[in-house]
């Protein structure tokens, strides 16, 4: 057995001479698992509400979305978008229109985004997995059927169990003036079939109808807002995306789902980065037990010290068993504190012990968790990276006043 590693761990868990000594060391070991523990059930509570976003939004978004970059609208029965249809991986194609509009039902008003898609939006998408009300129908029987958001149903005190339909207001494309402002919109009337609640953003803001409709009341014939696109290996993403850019060349954006919403991807990336950081600087102030405990042990160890070097240990012997009395104290710390938290985010996931203050307002009643092993990698480096420098400081220091002196 390695020397030093073998007297180590003798001074790291036999009694010491003073037992404040021994308390100490208990101390560092625990303030370096709470900092541990913490790390990793924050990491995991942050990845499982990234994961939870991300399903949200794979229910809405599709997996490319391709848009005009200048103008709003653009025809997509051409050569180009042929070859794209003809992809292979390609699983399904939809054509999206999608304009502002004012929403009317009863007496009450509210603005919202009309989204006119295909009869094929439901296979590319698992919309229809989140509604919470009615089915998810467009057409039935010539008659033209919306399922709106949780939240536009809310504001217009829409209910599927009433007859009365909803009013879609949409003002024309026209260069024309009328004096009589009636001539001047176009208007429709659609049945509310379903209403899906996947988050606020889209459940306050869309109303999905046929596109042969949101088409009549914009006068466009064959024109898109966007083609949306689900492909078979979701894995092959970059790939499909890559081709379907060589094909249309740069006069259109062709975006994955984590570049449709970018900027909020970032914020979580950052938020989390954020508070890894601020538990990482609790960690350093926690570190600081480990100084302590290993000041005093040498200053308590000056006669061990003295018989060692008369069995011929040298200074860098005597030197590197403190040192790795250091480190053993923040690997413990490290095991202990990663064990206690895997087994909080198991207890969470499996029981969801800890619920969230939302009074029912949110798709989840507690707070998800995800572990990932690179994040129990990540916490692990740096919990001993921490544990090392703590260790090295006093070591290098004070050992030299009370080894080299003799």
């Amino acid at each position: 057995m390695n020397f030093p590693f073998y007297i180590a761990k003798r001074y790291l868990f036999s009694k010491k001479s003073k037992n404040i000594i021994n308390i100490i060391s208990g101390v560092s070991i625990m303030g370096v698992a709470v900092g541990t523990m913490a790390l990793v059930v924050v990491l995991s509570v942050f990845n499982g509400f990234e994961d939870l976003i991300k399903s949200l939004f794979n229910s809405f978004d599709p997996d490319i979305k391709i848009t005009i970059k200048e103008g709003k609208t653009f025809t997509a029965d051409n050569e180009y978008f042929n070859k794209i249809k003809n992809l292979d991986g390609l699983a399904f194609y939809t054509e999206v229109v999608e304009e502002n509009t004012l929403l009317k039902y009863g007496d009450r008003y509210h603005p919202a985004i009309i989204k006119g898609v295909s009869d094929n939006f439901v296979m590319m998408t698992g919309i229809d997995s989140m509604l919470v009300e009615g089915k998810f129908i467009l057409e039935q029987k010539d008659i033209n059927y919306a399922v709106i958001g949780q939240g536009v149903a809310f504001f217009l005190g829409v209910r599927l169990n009433f007859v009365e339909p909803i009013q879609i207001y949409i003002p024309k494309r026209t260069k024309n003036v009328s004096l009589n402002p009636e001539n001047a919109i176009s208007r429709k009337y659609v049945f509310p079939s379903g209403i899906f609640s996947i988050q606020q953003d889209f459940d306050s803001k869309f109303i999905i109808v046929p596109i042969n409709l949101a088409r009549e009341l914009l006068n466009y014939t064959n024109e898109v807002s966007a083609v949306e696109i689900k492909i078979k290996e979701p894995e092959n993403v970059d790939i499909l995306q890559s081709q379907i850019k060589q094909i249309l060349g740069n006069d259109f954006n062709v975006k994955n789902r984590y570049e449709q919403h970018e900027l909020l991807y970032k914020v979580m990336k950052s938020e989390k980065w954020a508070i890894y950081l601020i538990l990482t600087f609790i960690l350093i102030i926690a570190a600081f037990n480990i100084i302590g405990s290993l000041t005093m042990l040498i200053i308590d160890k000056q006669e061990d010290m003295e018989i060692l070097k008369s069995m011929g240990a040298n200074f860098n012997t005597i030197r590197k068993i403190f040192l790795l009395e250091g480190w053993m104290i923040s690997f413990i710390g490290a095991i202990v504190g990663i064990i206690i938290g895997v087994i909080i985010c198991w207890i969470q996931k499996e029981f969801g012990l800890v619920p969230l203050d939302t009074s029912g307002s949110f798709i989840i009643s507690d707070y998800p968790v995800e572990m990932k092993v690179f994040d129990f990698v990540l916490v692990f480096i740096t919990v001993v990276g921490i544990g090392f420098i703590a260790a090295w400081y006093p070591v290098r220091y004070i050992t030299r006043k009370f080894v080299q002196l003799y």
